[in-house]
């Protein structure tokens, strides 16, 4: 339906909303029935058929996963995958720490910038999705634990490093998708709207919660909140 609508829309203008919109339906698709197209947390939900295209059981359980040909893994803390047929080009840049709520610690920022170094020179690429490993979280924004260990003088590199992979992942040449499941806070949130997409479950919450401790969010992309619709 909103491929329709947009093609509707004059000109090219209409072409560009109708494949955006195809582009997302494709991408949701993939992530799990709860999933809502962009614009709006009541849009349409996509269809449980579409959403287990895609998906095999893990051995041993019932919870699914996703059949993916291949992988590339520099350390559990963050999962790169690339899939495979119809869906060639879409790249899933998977965070995974569980025990942390997905925090930015040092090694996943750098990680997170090794992986997308490699991307945005990866002419195979067309599209990236960046979304949780961790069921309930996106991202909680700094590790706090970490950062109570460092020295003074570590803070301010380390927030500016988190600033630094927030901005590579807007800058890159492809279309980026947030795929957010659960809490999406501080800089998590951020991450997200570094995106150009943002898809939502129904479960999502999202706030810069920093703010009630008078700290100013760091990763420098609060200023796209007024350009959301």
């Amino acid at each position: 339906m909103a491929a329709a609508a947009a093609a509707a829309a004059p000109g090219a203008l209409g072409a560009l909303q109708a494949g955006r919109a195809r582009l997302v339906a494709a991408c949701c698709a993939r992530l799990g029935p709860g999933w809502r197209l962009p614009g709006s947390l009541t849009g349409p939900r996509v269809g449980p058929a579409m959403w287990a295209r895609g998906w095999a059981p893990v051995a041993g359980g019932s919870a699914p996963r996703r059949g993916y040909s291949s992988e590339v893994k520099t350390e559990d803390e963050l999962r790169v995958r690339y899939l495979e047929e119809e869906n060639r080009g879409i790249v899933v840049l998977g965070i995974n720490r569980a025990y942390a709520k997905n925090s930015f610690s040092k090694n996943l920022v750098k990680m997170l910038s090794k992986a997308v170094d490699a991307l945005k020179s990866d002419k195979k690429v067309r599209t990236i999705i960046v979304r949780s490993e961790v069921p309930g979280i996106f991202c909680a924004g700094a590790d706090l634990k970490e950062r109570v260990k460092m020295n003074p003088s570590e803070v301010g590199p380390f927030v500016s490093k988190i600033r630094a992979v927030i901005n590579e992942i807007a800058n890159l040449p492809v279309p980026t998708i947030a795929a957010i499941d659960g809490l999406a806070l501080g800089g998590g949130l951020e991450l997200a709207l570094a995106c150009d997409i943002r898809v939502a479950a129904s479960s999502a919450k999202m706030g810069l919660v920093e703010t009630k401790l008078a700290i100013i969010p760091g990763g420098g992309y609060t200023m796209c909140l007024g350009c959301l619709n």
